[in-house]
């Protein structure tokens, strides 16, 4: 063809001058006109690019991510000027295998979840079918938080709720359990009613009680219960734990301080309504059941392939906590229990620092699992915010590029004035001291019992239906037998929850600059 293609062009060009007249002048080669700039039109989405770019775990695998994606700056800018919102093109450039990455347009809105800070009525629930099935869902209340509204107006443990301003809920859900279609942002607003109902005789009969709740700004203590049951000869530690929350390491804490002043025997750790938080303080929490491993290596992360070899690192069990900051920073002992067993409770609610508890402390001691098969996430997640230029300091007195990655003050000092958008996006993933780390399906348990309708119980009490098939675990069967398990259909099995619905709450949420 290109043998071809120059003598055509020579003719055409003698033939036209040939049409011409003799005196007319030869046209001038003209200059090829200059490349039009463009402009970018949103730093955000140039800092959302160049951040995954630089940190997201499956960047490999995301053509859009390649390092090699643009030609140039002008094939980038207009990549970048296609979407409408920072989170359009957040969504077009995550991995298929991402369920949990997340952005926020006001980064102190994540902070305040890390410290256990979040807007709420205080209702904790499970969404799942009711007895006649269908597309209908009921709402089950899990527990109240304490000084909300909904535990001033009464509402409890086990009631249960069918509409929503006096409309049904429902949902639609594939082969896999994933929900295609529903009106579940009924429960988006900052107020609404919860119309209640009564299930009896595997029926579901609206009772006339409705409450209206308003959302506000609490602080929830997520060690929700800790007490030392005594059962036969033994005593039993229970611990109910609903959030790996940094802030109140130290009162997780004071409470295994408490259960070892009671000499316990056994411990119960109830992590069923626990949908993660931060690894430190799942190292901590590993720490004060164990003891004897101080040192040892608890979990190995494994980042992407621009970090692995600077940040891949090990975490170790430890036998202290630094609490405070600055001049305030105290160091105290952990509350060391030297357990070699330890019963764990969990649901198909129980995630990302929960389940790296129980992977983590497998190679170590029996871990007696006691529930439902947990959700399934065994990656990590970090904190990006606006700050391209930031270094951090080595121990040789070399400082090293480290952008974007939240660093305190020193990264939000330097970070762009003009938004406060930030990215919680999957990192790495963990694996435990014998090299596991694939449980995106979930840990199955050893011992299946699932929550039920009708029969929830009291947290905390013996006869609760979880608690007491671990003291029966522990104990021996006790005289009156087994419960008998609920039958299918009055199970309760998770299409969504008050966890789920607010992406900030749990993950596994990893502080690279951590004492």
């Amino acid at each position: 063809m290109r043998n071809l293609f120059i003598p055509l062009t020579l003719l055409c060009f003698f033939l036209t001058s040939c049409s011409n007249d003799d005196d007319t002048p030869e046209m001038e080669q003209q200059p090829p006109p200059e490349e039009e700039i463009v402009e970018l039109q949103s730093e955000i989405n140039e800092f959302i690019w160049s951040a995954m770019n630089t940190w997201y775990l499956w960047q490999d695998e995301v053509n859009d991510l390649a390092d090699d994606r643009f030609a140039d700056t002008n094939a980038f800018y207009t990549y970048l000027n296609g979407f409408n919102s920072p989170e359009g093109l957040h969504s077009a450039i995550l991995s298929p295998k991402d369920r949990f990455s997340v952005i926020v347009s006001d980064y102190d809105v994540l902070f305040n979840s890390f410290s256990g800070v979040a807007t709420t009525n205080g209702v904790e629930f499970v969404l799942t079918r009711p007895p006649e099935g269908g597309t209908a869902v009921v709402g089950v209340v899990r527990y109240v938080i304490n000084g909300s509204d909904a535990e001033t107006k009464g509402v409890q443990r086990g009631d249960v709720f069918y509409a929503i301003n006096g409309t049904a809920l429902f949902a639609e859900t594939d082969a896999s359990g994933r929900i295609t279609n529903s009106n579940l942002d009924l429960l988006d607003p900052t107020t609404y009613t919860l119309n209640f109902a009564t299930i009896d005789n595997d029926t579901t009969t609206p009772n006339g009680v409705n409450i209206e709740l308003t959302k506000t700004q609490l602080v929830e203590n997520p060690v929700h219960i800790a007490k030392t049951l005594d059962v036969g000869a033994h005593k039993i530690g229970y611990v109910m734990y609903n959030s790996f929350t940094g802030d109140f390491d130290d009162e997780l804490n004071a409470a295994f301080g408490q259960l070892q002043s009671e000499n316990i025997t056994d411990l119960v750790l109830d992590l069923r309504y626990n949908p993660g938080g931060s690894v430190r303080s799942a190292i901590r929490l590993s720490s004060m059941i164990t003891g004897q491993f101080t040192g040892q290596l608890f979990s190995r992360q494994r980042w992407n392939q621009k970090w692995n070899n600077l940040l891949g690192g090990e975490d170790s069990f430890v036998d202290t906590i630094v609490i405070g900051d600055g001049d305030d920073e105290t160091t105290i002992p952990i509350n060391s229990l030297n357990l070699s067993r330890v019963y764990i409770i969990t649901t198909d609610d129980s995630a990302s620092a929960s389940e790296l508890v129980i992977n983590s402390l497998d190679p170590y001691i029996t871990v007696v699992h006691i529930g439902d098969t947990t959700f399934g996430k065994n990656e990590f997640s970090v904190t990006l915010v606006d700050n391209p230029n930031q270094e951090v300091g080595l121990t040789n007195g070399e400082s090293i590029p480290f952008p974007y990655i939240f660093n305190g003050d020193q990264t939000l000092n330097g970070a762009d004035p003009d938004h406060r958008y930030a990215l919680q996006p999957l990192v790495g993933t963990n694996e435990n001291a014998v090299g596991f780390s694939d449980f995106t399906s979930g840990l199955e348990p050893d011992i299946v019992v699932l929550e039920s309708l009708g029969n929830l119980g009291l947290l905390g009490e013996p006869d609760e239906p979880l608690l007491a098939r671990a003291i029966e675990e522990i104990t021996g069967p006790v005289a009156k037998g087994r419960a008998l398990e609920a039958p299918s259909h009055m199970q309760i099995r998770t299409i969504s929850s008050s966890n789920r619905l607010n992406p900030l709450k749990g993950g596994t949420i990893y502080d690279v600059f951590s004492n």
